[in-house]
């Protein structure tokens, strides 16, 4: 038997909704046949596009093979064969819609952040659960192949006590003012205004992965910089950057772990990926990466001796063992598309809520307010 759920994707003609929602996720998950759940039954999504611009709305529904899409939101939430609503539009508008989803009565699912100030991540968990809806978030890097490398490692005892963590994360984001340099993100990701800013928008990310891999983040000192201070527009035009471009954190878990994540839009790369993170234990270290894990035991840790007058005799890189593929990784947005497809369907566990993504939200306006105050702040319980 084929189960088919409804999916209102709203927002999703921006580079991010496209590709890794739409393409990656739910068309993949249509092509693969759906999510098979048992011999007698399988989960077969059934997605309409909305959105406020009708143009781009047919142009994707025509490139994704003919979907449905609409401008009337409210219609497509009125229309019973609909069950979840998912929203990948701006942060600020995130509010409105999830709203009117909740009104509904769907299931929802959306991006991070959820917003920009806890209350109202909180808020609207609330109002998800208040009405007894099955709700979630995107946390997606927990499902990247280099994490679930070291989720492994790390359960194994591989590493011994862990003591601390170390993560880069950026690149550089052309400014737009060059022709044959076009920028990587949008405008609006540098205005405040807007809902704009790596602090809001990283934070976030780190806040799932420490509590997820680590223990629950206890404490922040974040340093934030907007070290571009101008940038060009998508129609050309210069426009004054009022958004930090730049985030240098520092945390604490519960566990005693200290966790230092640099994110910056203003960084040339030269470390193994956009994403790296090394994890230092007493009994072993590894560098993740959103692929790759590569790992150091204490027993093949080298001896390296101070000597600034000599050629440097280790080779540092060459003592590291990559961790192999132990199985199939899927894409990590489409593999917690399916868990919260079997949420809905099925009742089963799915513990990334809006109130978890509320928790992203708080250490980011924790890490602003740390950066303003110039001192370390306590993360307290949600």
């Amino acid at each position: 038997m084929v189960r088919y759920l409804g999916i209102i994707l709203n927002g999703v003609t921006g580079r991010m909704g496209t590709n890794q929602h739409l393409f990656r996720s739910i068309r993949a998950i249509e092509e693969q046949g759906g999510v098979r759940v048992s011999d007698d039954l399988t989960l077969m999504p059934r997605p309409i596009l909305t959105g406020r611009n009708e143009a781009k709305l047919a142009a994707l529904a025509n490139r994704a093979g003919g979907l449905p899409f609409t401008t009337d939101i409210d219609a497509a939430l009125a229309d019973p064969e609909n069950a979840i609503f998912f929203d990948a539009s701006g942060t600020l508008q995130r509010a409105g819609f999830i709203e009117r989803a909740v009104a509904a009565g769907k299931a929802v699912y959306c991006e991070k952040p959820t917003a920009v100030e806890t209350a109202e991540a909180l808020r609207l968990a609330r109002l998800c659960e208040d009405a007894g809806l099955k709700n979630g978030v995107v946390q997606d890097k927990l499902w990247l192949p280099g994490i679930r490398k070291f989720m492994l490692l790390r359960d194994q005892g591989f590493f011994g006590r862990i003591l601390s963590v170390r993560g880069e994360f950026g690149y550089w984001v052309f400014t737009g003012e060059h022709e044959g340099q076009p920028a990587q993100r949008p405008s609006w990701n540098y205005r405040k205004e807007d809902g704009g800013g790596i602090i809001v928008d990283m934070l976030c990310h780190w806040r799932y992965v420490i509590d997820n891999c680590f223990g629950p983040v206890s404490a922040v000192s974040c340093r934030g910089a907007t070290h571009v201070p101008e940038r060009w527009d998508e129609r050309g035009a210069k426009y004054a950057c009022t958004a930090d471009d730049a985030c240098y954190a520092t945390m604490e878990t519960a566990n005693g772990v200290v966790c230092q994540f640099n994110s910056a839009w203003t960084v040339r790369v030269r470390r193994d990926d956009l994403f790296t993170m090394q994890v230092d234990g007493t009994h072993g270290s590894a560098v993740v990466g959103l692929r790759q894990c590569r790992i150091q035991a204490a027993g093949a840790t080298p001896r390296p001796v101070w000597n600034p007058d000599i050629e440097q005799p280790i080779d540092f890189f060459g003592g590291w063992q990559e961790v192999p593929d132990a199985t199939g990784y899927d894409n990590a947005f489409k593999a917690q598309w399916e868990l919260f497809l079997r949420h809905v369907a099925l009742d089963e566990p799915f513990p990334w809520t809006l109130r978890e993504g509320a928790k992203g939200v708080q250490l980011a306006e924790l890490g602003l307010q740390s950066w303003a105050e110039r001192r370390w702040l306590d993360v307290g319980e949600l």
